[in-house]
Parts: C-alpha cells; sequence; structure tokens
C-alpha cells in the first residue's frame, strides 16, 4: 500500500468538490482509491430501487465482469457489502470459501484479491466501492481503512446527487451538458471549464436545474433568455 498521510486525503476531498459532476467525482474516487492502495483495478458499483444493481464506473472491463457475476450468482464481497451491510475482503479468490462460484470464475481473469466497500447514508445503501489485485493476499488491514475513508467520500457524492436530482439523473446528464459546453465553446470562444461555469451560473440566476440549462443550450443553441437581449452573456460574471 502506498501511504498517504491527513495532508494528502485533505488536498484529495478539496479536489473532490471541484469535480463538476457526480461522475467525475466517482471516477476520481476510484482512481485515487487504487492509488492509494497500490492495487491493480478498481470499481464502483450502485443500488438502486427494486435491488437493482449497476456498475457506474471501472478501471477494466474484468472489474465489470466481476460486477456481473457477483449480480448473476448472488455472491461475493461487493454484492455482501451491500446486502450485508459490512466490509468484506478475499485474500484469495482461488481459494475463496464463502463465495467459491464468484471466486474460481473471476481467478481465471487474474484477480486474486479483492475488498467489497458499503457505500451507504444514515438511512440507505447506496452501492460498494470495489478494489481488485492481481496479487493473493495483496490487501493488509490499512488497505482496508484506507478503501472504507474513499468509500465514505464516494457516499457523499452519491447522496448529494440523489438529494438534488436523483442519482440516475445525474449520471445521465453528463453527456447533456458535455454537448452544451461544447456550443458554448463554440459560440463564445470560451474553455470547457468557462463554458461549464457560465451553465451552471444561469442555472443558479434562472432557478433552473442545470440539466434543464444544457437541455435548453442543445435545443435552441442560445442560453435561457439570451434570445430577449441584445448581446451574448456577461462572461465576467460568475
Amino acid at each position: 500500500m502506498g501511504a498517504w498521510d491527513p495532508g494528502e486525503f485533505a488536498a484529495m476531498a478539496l479536489e473532490l468538490q471541484n469535480e463538476p459532476d457526480v461522475e467525475q467525482t466517482l471516477e476520481r474516487v476510484v482512481e485515487y482509491a487504487r492509488e492509494a492502495t497500490g492495487c491493480d483495478d478498481a470499481g464502483l458499483m450502485l443500488l438502486h430501487g427494486g435491488g437493482r444493481i449497476e456498475t457506474a464506473v471501472t478501471t477494466h472491463p474484468r472489474v465489470a465482469e466481476s460486477d456481473r457475476l457477483q449480480t448473476e450468482l448472488g455472491e461475493g464481497p461487493c454484492v455482501r457489502a451491500m446486502w450485508d451491510q459490512d466490509t468484506f475482503r478475499v485474500a484469495d479468490t482461488e481459494l475463496e470459501q464463502r463465495w467459491p462460484r464468484w471466486g474460481r470464475r473471476i481467478a481465471a481473469l487474474g484477480l486474486r484479491s479483492a475488498i467489497g466497500v458499503r457505500l451507504f447514508t444514515l438511512q440507505t445503501t447506496l452501492g460498494a466501492l470495489n478494489l481488485y489485485d492481481e496479487t493473493p493476499g495483496f490487501f493488509g488491514e490499512d488497505d482496508l481503512e484506507v478503501a472504507e475513508i474513499f468509500g465514505r467520500h464516494a457516499s457523499v457524492a452519491l447522496a448529494d446527487a440523489r438529494q438534488e436530482s436523483g442519482l440516475r439523473e445525474a449520471i445521465g446528464t453528463r453527456q447533456l451538458i458535455g454537448q452544451a459546453q461544447g456550443i458554448l465553446m463554440e459560440r463564445f470562444g470560451l474553455d470547457a471549464d468557462r463554458a461549464f461555469a457560465l451553465l451552471r451560473r444561469y442555472s443558479r440566476n434562472y432557478n433552473i436545474k442545470l440539466r434543464n440549462v444544457a437541455q435548453h443550450v442543445v435545443t435552441t443553441r442560445v442560453l435561457p433568455g439570451e434570445q430577449h437581449r441584445a448581446g451574448g452573456p456577461d462572461m465576467h460574471r460568475s
């Protein structure tokens, strides 16, 4: 495991707060968790209504395959983390006795060690953060602690997204916002960050959800209210 000191965790938390949307926040959580533990792969599963499980972020297709197998077989550290409200570590998937069917099949993909961390609020389970490595016995007690820290950050991001506009809408919004950013970048010569800031400002000023502002721009190629006044938007306001 790569040792992270408190200052690095604090810097990470600030960077996560500056991510423009929940999907990019979750991607960064997964990247940081993999870097902090030094493991080969990581991913994040989401739990929706009716018990439906969705793979939201992975660093490699074999992580998504592990998710699929766990969901299909009803066994494995990540689904059990969600259902049993706990954190689980697998020392060697090839020798795993609790979930042998999943273990043998995931070992064949080259993943020999695993951690599943429950993502949750006081009210509900949100999903699981999943870490994998090709080396048997890779994860120690320190890695469990680090994984749970990143799990808490992911839980906060997910809970905020659900409260604001619903998790599925938040994840599905990314492409729409990207299209709107591209239109504004082309029209006004902005970079991606300033185009996003402009969308967010119009969302606040007009009390319209960011997704709806983006949809308006994509549909009409103008910002809300822009057609009713002369000139373009004020780029210097924040």
